[in-house]
């Protein structure tokens, strides 16, 4: 029995490219949720349209022996390659529930994740942002470290839940970030700029790391919503995509100085007007 659009409470949306061991793993901790199996469903954007993606969720999907078979799992093939925001708009667009949480394809959301996510949300609360873990192991090396910064982040898309009406009222990612790299940013910091909040705050617990107490606020923290992020080995290549990441944070400061610098860096380096420059022209 298929579910109707008021069963389903929250949509999981799962950008994948090319990856299903991965997205194996992913999905068999979005499986194993404590949440109400009828009350959500996941949605994997396969930015790809790889026969082998499709392959792996036809297994968990049909077929007598499907291993879930309370669960709700869509397949969105997503053609062009056009990066992680377009099959993240792909994903919620083709959802069912109010609330879109997103997370990542190499990720592992614990058990009591989509229940402590969904707990944070009252009637004022448009966006929740849970707890990221990066496990180190041994003696990091620079590239190590430096990617386990992102546990430290704000409403990073590996964890995070929003309201789709938001989405809708802001056109969802701007897909001009077309590698995995501030799209989350510019996302909350559009966000924040469309309905006017400052900053945000903790929900529930852990008042030592209140960002900004601001009673209205409608954009909170979940601590208790955990997802596992391991460190994937560095790969040929990744000094060109560091390189890269300065033009989309170039991109973001052009779009929301002001957030830019109050969230990320207060003076930005000087060759991001160079690029800046570059963006203009287009």
């Amino acid at each position: 029995m298929s579910k109707s659009k008021r069963d389903v409470l929250v949509s999981v949306v799962v950008p994948t490219y090319k990856r299903p061991d991965m997205l194996i793993r992913c999905l068999a901790a979005l499986m194993a949720q404590d949440y109400d199996a009828q009350a959500y469903e996941i949605i994997i954007a396969d930015d790809a349209a790889c026969a082998e993606t499709r392959q792996v969720v036809e297994s968990w999907t049909q077929g007598k022996t499907r291993p879930y078979p309370r669960h709700t799992l869509h397949y969105v093939p997503v053609t062009g390659n056009h990066g992680p925001a377009a099959a993240r708009n792909a994903g919620w667009r083709a959802a069912t529930g109010e609330i879109i949480a997103f997370t990542d394809d190499d990720c592992i959301p614990t058990p009591g994740w989509l229940s402590a996510g969904m707990a944070a949300f009252t009637d004022s609360v448009l966006g929740v942002s849970g707890r990221l873990i990066v496990p180190l192991e041994g003696v990091p090396t620079d590239y190590e470290r430096n990617a386990a910064q992102l546990a430290n982040s704000e409403f990073v898309t590996a964890n995070c839940f929003y309201r789709r009406s938001c989405l809708e009222a802001i056109g969802g990612f701007d897909e001009n970030f077309t590698s995995a790299w501030r799209e989350d940013s510019d996302l909350i910091f559009a966000l924040m700029q469309r309905f006017g909040a400052g900053g945000s705050r903790d929900r529930p617990g852990e008042p030592d790391k209140i960002v900004e107490d601001t009673l209205s606020c409608p954009f909170v923290h979940a601590p208790d919503a955990i997802v596992i992020h391991p460190l994937r080995p560095a790969q040929w290549g990744i000094s060109l995509r560091q390189q890269r990441k300065s033009m989309f944070n170039a991109l973001l400061y052009k779009k929301h100085p002001r957030l830019y610098r109050q969230k990320i860096q207060a003076t930005p380096p000087l060759h991001y007007y160079g690029i800046l420059g570059s963006l203009l022209a287009f």
